[in-house]
């Protein structure tokens, strides 16, 4: 109901709009004045031009500087020095483009704007101008994906073989973590064998799987590199940490990864922002449902002699929910029961 009385409301406001410029038209009509070609709005227009392009642009240049410190978070990963380098090196060159075309675009309304005692001036072609904007660009941009390209390629290449692995499953709406026991290899999973009480749709026939274990937070050690590997089991999700310069799609069907090593630890994090409330954390940059703004989790880091300190504290699936050992071979329980 509201809905309706809002879009009636929005058609009488147009019908009065178009009313009142009907009366003005015929007004003018009647005058004479609508045979004049500049009015004295003309010049108020260019003028106004002036002051958005003041007002406007020094509202945006206050505003980046005010809140410089809200966007550009500390970085905590080795990469992300090189993804910033490269974000402030495309922003110093799209930055000038932007800021030179826009002086000059409201600033030519004001300069040219009409004048009975002026006229047009007639400059059909240009090519040696044409090729010169045409072929800068293409230069400048060439060199700006190029080097872009180079550091995803590093980014997204196969994980050092000493990396430690973390898997991560994004569902409607929260994230689940499983880490690789003391084998150091994740096991098997089967979207079919999906429940209750294996929501990960983990295979605990696969022997790899018998060590795995879960973790309510991301724990990872500082200096070490970290595989990520990401998974969906409903609809798309993003694996987003901010401080680490890191995000990635989980896609249904389609498992992804990112590596990195991350270089300050969270207490590290905290005594540099002199907040002791700071976490890292992961959160789903997709528009995932309405639950979507739930699905984080916290990332600690910490030194890699406590990190190993807690993979030992750890227990696996099997010892958390010894249900889920109903079905598999006997040779596996037993490893599961020695490990």
């Amino acid at each position: 109901m509201y809905g309706f009385l809002i879009a009636v409301g929005v058609v009488l406001l147009l019908s009065i709009v178009w009313m009142v410029y009907r009366i003005q038209t015929l007004v003018s009509v009647v005058k004479g004045s609508d045979k004049k070609i500049a009015s004295g709005s003309n010049k108020v227009n260019a003028f106004l031009f002036l002051v958005f392009l003041v007002a406007v642009g020094g509202l945006m240049f206050w505003y980046s500087i005010k809140e410089f410190d809200n966007y550009q978070l500390p970085i905590a990963s080795e990469h992300g020095v090189v993804t910033d380098r490269l974000f402030w090196i495309t922003m110093a060159v799209t930055g000038v483009i932007f800021i030179i075309t826009h002086i000059l675009l409201f600033v030519f309304p004001y300069k040219y704007q009409y004048k009975e005692d002026r006229k047009a001036s007639f400059y059909p072609e240009n090519n040696k101008l044409e090729v010169i904007w045409t072929t800068v660009p293409a230069l400048v941009l060439t060199v700006l994906v190029i080097t872009g390209w180079m550091a995803w390629s590093d980014i997204t290449a196969p994980a050092p073989e000493n990396a430690h692995v973390v898997e991560l499953m994004g569902y409607q709406f929260a994230w689940d973590i499983r880490y690789p026991g003391q084998d150091k290899v994740l096991g098997d999973n089967d979207y079919r064998l999906t429940s209750a009480i294996n929501p990960m749709g983990i295979d605990f026939t696969d022997q790899k799987s018998v060590d795995d274990f879960p973790s309510p937070k991301v724990v990872i050690p500082k200096g070490e590199p970290v595989l990520f590997k990401i998974r969906a089991r409903d609809v798309l999700h993003s694996v987003f940490a901010p401080h680490m310069r890191l995000k990635m799609d989980a896609v249904p069907g389609m498992p992804t990864r990112f590596w990195f090593v991350p270089n300050k630890t969270t207490a590290e994090m905290r005594a540099e922002l002199k907040n002791p409330d700071f976490n890292y954390e992961i959160a789903c940059t997709e528009i995932c449902g309405r639950g979507h703004n739930a699905m984080r989790r916290v990332i600690e880091v910490v030194e890699p002699a406590e990190y190993q300190k807690w993979l030992t504290e750890q227990k696996t699936f099997l010892q958390m929910n010894p249900a889920l050992a109903e079905g598999i071979e006997v040779e596996v329980k037993e490893v599961a029961e020695i490990q």
